[in-house]
């Protein structure tokens, strides 16, 4: 069955018609991007914060979760996807803080499909095919070179994705600064005290056999931090 016929049955199902009805009688007719109040209800759209595929539609914890879905007027949905003409500005993010603060989960929960996502973590497993939390030093020239390559595809706005994140420690706060500035992006810190961190290692079973490793990623990133 092609893409589209998958998604279309899950839009016509009555578990969908009757979650989005429900929807608008718990929050109302109002758009919740641009506040617009949309006089009929059918066009009020259901929009999911998790772009919905053939392999999650059927998950209903993605599909018919009411905190992973918006109620959004026409323009506005058009503007998300980037459809029908509407295109919105190419933002780009930067999102640092210390190990452990939650930067990729932050990313994930806000993301959407197209976006472009830079994280050196999950290069270092592209490159090694080890777990994220695996990092062969002897590769770390071959992925900041990946790195920094995005990076200036981001600078000059190459490609065609929505918006950019870019994951990382950036302790050091000329460095940056020279990031935000360079690329035009926006700052967002994650403030997580270095204590808290180093609870989420404790109990953190992937990286169990490296607390030692991650406990210095941790006490290294607190030591070098400017504001």
């Amino acid at each position: 069955m092609a893409k589209h016929e998958v998604l279309k049955r899950f839009y016509n199902s009555d578990k969908w018609v009757t979650f989005r009805l429900g929807l608008i009688n718990e929050r109302g007719n109002t758009c919740s991007r641009c506040n617009q109040i949309i006089a009929k209800s059918k066009d009020l759209i259901g929009h999911h914060k998790v772009e919905l595929i053939p392999e999650n539609v059927h998950d209903h914890n993605i599909s018919l979760n009411p905190e992973l879905v918006d109620l959004v007027c026409f323009d506005c949905h058009n503007l998300v996807h980037h459809r029908f003409g509407y295109k919105a500005e190419k933002k780009v993010y930067l999102v640092y803080g210390p190990p452990l603060s939650g930067k990729t989960t932050f990313v994930k929960e806000r993301a959407i499909r197209g976006d472009l996502v830079v994280d050196m973590d999950m290069l270092y497993s592209a490159v090694s095919m080890q777990p994220f939390f695996d990092k062969p030093d002897n590769l770390l020239m071959n992925v900041r070179g990946i790195y920094n390559q995005l990076l200036d595809n981001i600078k000059v706005r190459h490609g065609k994705w929505h918006n950019a994140w870019i994951i990382g420690g950036y302790a050091d706060k000329y460095k940056r600064e020279k990031v935000v500035n360079d690329l035009g992006a926006e700052p967002i810190f994650l403030d997580v005290s270095k204590e808290e961190c180093l609870q989420r290692l404790a109990v953190d079973e992937e990286r169990q056999y490296r607390q030692d490793e991650w406990q210095g990623y941790i006490e290294n990133w607190f030591d070098y931090y400017t504001e």
